[in-house]
């Protein structure tokens, strides 16, 4: 009979992981559609031209700066 040691995270943090990631992801999603919707006052308020806000609403959901990854 052969032991398997598995050197991965316990199964608790790789799960904690993975739902902290998703909820990274759908927090993202519901600010880049947000950001889409806004209107050209609150666009300039923010500095952001209308293109500038559609190309951060259409970049990929897993696509987010290194500092949000934990």
């Amino acid at each position: 009979m052969t032991a398997v040691t598995c050197t991965n995270a316990p199964a608790a943090k790789r799960n904690f992981s993975l739902l902290a990631w998703l909820a990274t992801v759908i927090q993202t999603r519901r600010e880049r559609v947000a950001l889409s919707q806004l209107d050209a006052q609150r666009l300039d308020d923010l500095g952001l031209t209308r293109a500038q806000a559609q190309s951060e609403a259409n970049r990929p959901i897993w696509d987010v700066p290194s500092h949000w990854q934990h």
